[in-house]
């Protein structure tokens, strides 16, 4: 797998005006990126600047039934689905015409919405790999199974992958190369926390999660007396192995997840499982070195592997075969699947009907061919170039403010420098899209087809092994509202559906412009140098590059970020995790001061003029709150509170402002005020 790279969290996809498949496709309602219907002018900036931005969308958008959470955007990624399932119906009329991409991506569609079809199958579809499990003869048999399940895995892109994971990942001393990588797995619920807290309503989610895997065990035939016995077993093995896993914030760290092992020394980890024979089943039986993400969790496992018995480990993956694939079964397994996982942990009211669910499949597993045909739709060449210049304003302007950085040392700051000139900036679309040609799309095999999509990334992934980098590679598709940093390849990338109205559009007043899509640019810079991408060097190899006293200046403005944020109520009595956030808090603040003295420096020497009755510096503020606007339902806060490294939109607006003059000087905010701190927290 990849290495977890720092996202902005803006769960959404947007399209403005498209044709899609040659067939006129009605536009979107234009929404400027400065909305002020939006906003709530009855409220003091000063005292709460979120609702001020954002009091008239809440009031007017409630969450739809099958959304756990609901924003600006959400709105617009219906339109946008709309543009895609446009796309992929005309693609799914058989034609001689069909290019090879159209061909995979409507058949897969199409395959996908035959609900009839595969309501008729019921279970069938995972007979043989039952019957297979059922036939294993002892524990020594483990190893060969595994390299067979987790290549057709469909949950291994959901993060479900069955007792490990397995993968290949940039060496994070040696980024120009790949190497295999074994990492902490094989839990159903989302995070290890879940077993632990002792909480009434973790106690409560445990029961819940108990009565799930019974249900799905008797979908595939257990009796229930058997199926429930079958589900407390699955708890006691998932239980010891979060038991050995790293917590997410310990992850945030890179040199506890970087530990590069000869095959020999992960072999006297875990002596009760053979890696020679999963290598071999699995397709590496070449590995010779690899990195050990968490070794404490290979002697975990392999304490659970010695524990249990075969019987039991036959129920264990079981029940991940039926968890990992339950999306794509008939409609009792996709039901119960989504009460758990959809309705109970994050408060969904309604699943969403099954061409908004397949067209999130096929972008899934076919991103890049369904992307080449939505740019050639939505993204000109003239958003792309305009969005590069503000990415390199952007960047001229972290160059100064390292510059001038009172306490940083020189050597250090040359350092920094280097590194920031030689980020890679990727815009809209990959310049050479995936090949395909070996992914077969069977029409009307469903779940086949998702088995195969895995199969052929897992493939993908493990084909890097020993092999240069390839730093065009993207790790989002195209029509993703998302922005990410990835400190190995040192780049920022920023897919076309991140670069539209109301986030970004060239036709727009600069000022919220640059506090909506400059903010988002300028956090993802600062990713590079928040306190994970911080470790990692120009080249993206993780070495220390700082003077021991720079370090610790650096931790000392960090903590004061932490401190600040673990102040915040998420719901009831649950406060935000700092340690958790701290990354994703830090380019907040360092991306929208970054964001600032662009914009300032774009419009030097320009008459501007109040607009709608606002300043320049306030529309500025304003873009920004508004990229916020949005509301959650209380289960999916519990829900983010445990596994989201990014604070709740209201804080990444207060929490950002409170911290900023500027922000004060704009809205004449008077010292005291809720939006302005005491002792304001600034690291960039």
């Amino acid at each position: 797998m990849p290495m977890k790279s720092c996202f902005v969290l803006l769960v959404t996809l947007v399209v403005m005006a498209a044709v899609a498949a040659g067939q006129s496709v009605k536009p979107a309602p234009y929404t400027a990126v400065l909305d002020v219907p939006s906003m709530d002018k009855t409220v003091d900036p000063c005292v709460d600047f979120f609702t001020y931005s954002c009091g008239g969308w809440l009031k007017n958008n409630p969450i739809p039934a099958d959304q756990a959470a609901w924003d600006a955007y959400g709105k617009l990624q219906e339109e946008n689905r709309q543009v895609l399932r446009q796309i992929l119906e005309a693609a799914a009329v058989p034609s001689p015409k069909r290019s090879a991409d159209e061909q995979k991506i409507g058949d897969y569609y199409a395959s996908c919405m035959d609900e009839a079809a595969i309501k008729k199958l019921g279970a069938t579809p995972l007979k043989a790999d039952l019957d297979r499990i059922a036939r294993l003869k002892s524990k020594a048999d483990l190893p060969r199974e595994l390299a067979h399940l987790h290549p057709n895995d469909v949950g291994s892109f959901l993060g479900r992958a069955s007792l490990f994971s397995f993968g290949s990942d940039q060496d994070a001393k040696n980024s120009s190369e790949f190497i295999a990588e074994v990492d902490q797995g094989g839990i159903g619920l989302p995070d290890r926390d879940y077993y632990f807290k002792d909480d009434a309503k973790s106690q409560e989610i445990r029961k819940q999660y108990l009565a799930h895997v019974q249900k799905m065990l008797e979908l595939i035939g257990d009796k229930p007396e058997q199926a429930a016995a079958e589900a407390q077993t699955v708890m006691r093995i998932e239980t010891a192995l979060a038991k050995a896993s790293l917590t997410r914030v310990e992850r945030r760290d890179p040199n506890k997840v970087y530990h590069k092992m000869t095959r020999e020394e992960l072999q006297a980890l875990s002596p009760s499982f053979s890696w020679d024979r999963y290598f071999a089943e699995v397709g590496v039986p070449g590995t010779k070195s690899l990195n050990v993400a968490v070794p404490d969790f290979v002697k975990g496992m392999d304490a659970e592997l010695k524990s249990e018995d075969l019987a039991s480990w036959k129920v264990y993956l079981r029940w991940h075969l039926v968890h990992a694939q339950a999306r794509y079964l008939s409609s009792a397994f996709v039901n119960e699947d989504f009460d758990f996982y959809d309705h109970i942990l994050s408060g969904t009211k309604e699943i969403q009907p099954r061409w908004k669910r397949c067209v999130r499949f096929v972008d899934r597993q076919l991103g890049e061919a369904l992307g080449k045909v939505y740019v050639q739709k939505a993204f000109s060449p003239e958003t792309k170039q305009r969005a590069l210049v503000m990415v390199k304003q952007i960047e001229t302007e972290m160059g100064k403010e390292i510059q001038q950085l009172p306490w940083m040392s020189p050597a250090t700051k040359e350092q920094a420098q280097i590194k920031l000139h030689a980020v890679a900036n990727k815009i809209g679309y990959p310049d050479h899209w995936r090949d395909y040609s070996a992914l077969e799309v069977v029409r009307g095999d469903a779940l086949g087809n998702g088995e195969r999509g895995t199969a052929f990334e897992f493939r993908r992934e493990l084909n890097k092994i020993g092999k240069p980098v390839d730093r065009g590679e993207w790790l989002m598709t195209p029509p993703t509202v998302n922005a990410y940093y990835n400190p190995q390849m040192n780049d920022i990338n920023f897919p076309a559906g991140v670069l539209q109205p109301p986030l970004y559009d060239p036709r727009s007043d600069d000022a919220p412009n640059y506090g909506n899509t400059g903010g988002t640019v300028g956090h993802e810079l600062t990713h590079a140098f928040d306190d994970e991408g911080r470790q990692f060097d120009a080249e993206g190899n993780l070495r220390d590059w700082w003077t021991a006293e720079d370090a610790r200046e650096f931790e000392k403005r960090a903590s004061c970020t932490s401190d600040q944020y673990s102040q915040y109520v998420i719901v009831d009595d649950i406060k935000i995790n700092g340690k958790l956030t701290l990354g994703e808090d830090t380019a907040d603040l360092g991306g929208l001061l970054l964001a600032y003295l662009a914009w300032q420096d774009e419009t030097w020497g320009k008459d501007l003029q109040p607009i709608e009755g606002f300043t320049p510096e306030q529309r500025f503020f304003i873009g920004y709150g508004q990229s916020w606007c949005s509301a959650e339902r209380p289960e999916v806060q519990r829900l983010r509170a445990t596994v989201d490294p990014h604070s709740p939109p209201r804080y990444r607006t207060n929490g950002v402002v409170s911290n900023m003059p500027e922000f004060q000087k704009a809205f004449a905010c008077k010292a005291g005020a809720p939006m302005v701190r005491e002792n304001r927290c600034r690291i960039w």
